[in-house]
């Protein structure tokens, strides 16, 4: 997998391959953390979900709140949902991570935006704290969704996405990291039946996607 960050508008995603890939099994995760900066901020929950025969398996979840090292700023804590309060008692990232790497064995990846933010925020984390950096090749619903529709002008967005495949999504609270990887698996799934519908049977990605980067202003 070859991920180049051209400029701050665009990155470029090539170098997947991913036989029959509609009968693999996926792990849908997402992250939270203390802000946008993936290098300076910490993860603060992950989530994740398993994908298997072409469907969600609901009874086999993954959900842990993490204690960073510094306090979420007041602002985050308002978007997400997620307060320092709640984390008082939370494992530590080095305690928490091995327990989501052991979740993800043996599956292949999928975030939305985790291109740009997901694994550069996970990848920090291990260094900051010598953890082994989850080596699993790992698909982004943005880049999936860019290859069938290159001519999209919106940014690729979840709410982008939940329009398209009008993708119900009234019965989960977002900037949760579960049920953020419950609405991430919906979308994704659904995307497999499009990709089915054009009768594309083995994922490959040889020549580069170029894929519109999120732009988010700052919080505070």
């Amino acid at each position: 997998m070859d991920i180049q960050m051209i400029s701050d508008l665009e990155y470029t995603m090539k170098g997947i391959r991913v036989p029959n890939w509609n009968n693999q099994k996926y792990c849908v995760f997402d992250l939270e953390a203390t802000g946008i900066e993936q290098d300076t901020a910490h993860i603060t929950q992950i989530g994740a979900v398993i994908i298997g025969n072409g469907g969600v398996i609901s009874e086999y979840t993954f959900n842990t709140f993490v204690k960073p090292p510094k306090p979420i700023p007041e602002s985050v804590e308002q978007f997400t949902g997620i307060y320092n309060a709640q984390l008082k008692h939370a494992p530590s990232f080095k305690d928490a991570y091995p327990g989501f790497r052991v979740f993800a064995q043996d599956c292949i990846l999928v975030t939305h935006a985790g291109y740009e933010y997901d694994l550069p925020l996970l990848r920090h984390e291990c260094a900051r704290t010598g953890a082994d950096m989850i080596t699993n090749l790992c698909l982004d619903t943005k880049a999936l969704f860019t290859y069938l529709y290159p001519d999209v002008r919106d940014i690729i967005s979840t709410d982008v996405l939940i329009r398209y495949y009008s993708i119900d999504d009234q019965d989960l609270r977002r900037h949760d990291a579960l049920a953020d990887s419950l609405l991430i698996a919906r979308i994704f799934t659904r995307m497999m039946q499009d990709y089915g519908e054009r009768r594309i049977k083995d994922l490959v990605f040889d020549d580069p996607v170029t894929v519109k980067r999120f732009q988010i202003k700052p919080l505070c």
